[in-house]
């Protein structure tokens, strides 16, 4: 039987080099917030309030997938594809649980990069940072420990999917939550692109 590949993307910096449009081919593609706003994932996820509300004011959700979790907003927005169960967590983590849901047996996770930038990593990490209903460039950046649990916890939810996390280098973080993982592993970003035959910006 052959793979049943998906791609989350989180909006950490790292997954920059990467032609979105080129994953379309290789699998199923699952993205956060205003990624709308560059690419149309096949699936978007998005649970933010002020991102519901200008999803809608563009009409998106009548157009694409677009997932959230049930509450008033939501509720009366028409086109809304709603999560079961609502965990209640950030998009990113909630994204992976839904291609988890949808049976892929190999969901790879691409700009979840937990930590922020700067010498101390002080400053938020998000590519449209500076935009409209996002932090600014030099705000402080969002402890990530949420982010990670909520990480740990899917892939602990469905032990026989096989997670990969891409990152920049040898270097690059790697939360104590997910270090232990019997079903996540992480792969240098050449090496991914490199697997796929992916162009690199």
């Amino acid at each position: 039987m052959p793979k049943k590949i998906a791609f989350v993307l989180g909006n950490g910096t790292s997954r920059k080099p990467i032609k979105l449009e080129e994953l379309k081919k290789h699998g199923t593609v699952y993205g956060c917030n205003a990624l709308y706003r560059e690419f149309v994932p096949d699936h978007l996820v998005c649970v933010d309030t002020k991102m519901i509300i200008e999803i809608n004011d563009v009409g998106y959700q009548h157009k694409y997938r677009v997932w959230s979790n049930s509450n008033k907003l939501t509720e009366r927005t028409p086109g809304i594809q709603i999560l079961k169960p609502n965990k209640g967590w950030s998009s990113g983590p909630t994204a992976m649980l839904l291609a988890s849901q949808h049976d892929h047996s190999e969901i790879y996770i691409l700009g979840f990069d937990y930590v922020g930038l700067g010498e101390s990593q002080e400053f938020v990490n998000n590519i449209y940072a500076g935009t409209k209903n996002y932090k600014k460039i030099h705000d402080r950046a969002t402890y990530y420990g949420n982010w990670t649990r909520q990480t740990m916890m899917c892939a602990n939810t469905y032990p026989r999917t096989k997670y990969i996390r891409v990152i920049p280098n040898t270097n690059s973080f790697i939360p104590d939550h997910l270090k232990d993982l019997q079903n996540l592993t992480h792969m240098h970003i050449e090496i991914f692109c490199k697997n796929f035959g992916l162009t690199m910006r």
